[in-house]
């Protein structure tokens, strides 16, 4: 079963994530996060982590957020693309 999670954003200038399994990538730019359910994409400028658990899996980072993507777990895009 999944552990759900939850995404919060304020003011686009910050972020708090729960139930997050690990930082996979990260820049000033883009935030990479893996959860049980697939991947999250974090982008903007002057990005920093803040918080990191891995044991609870919170996660914080501050920065110009313009962006939140969530990426599925399976199939890749050449996947989706030549089924």
């Amino acid at each position: 079963m999944d552990t759900p999670h939850s995404v919060n954003i304020e003011q686009c200038k910050r972020i708090t994530a729960t139930a997050i399994d690990s930082v996979d990538a990260f820049s000033d730019k883009q935030i990479m996060l893996s959860y049980s359910g697939g991947r999250i994409a974090v982008s903007g400028n002057g990005m920093k982590i803040t918080n990191f658990s891995k044991t609870s899996g919170a996660f914080a980072a501050t920065g110009e957020i313009t962006s939140v993507r969530y990426m599925a777990k399976g199939l890749s895009l050449k996947g989706k693309l030549f089924k």
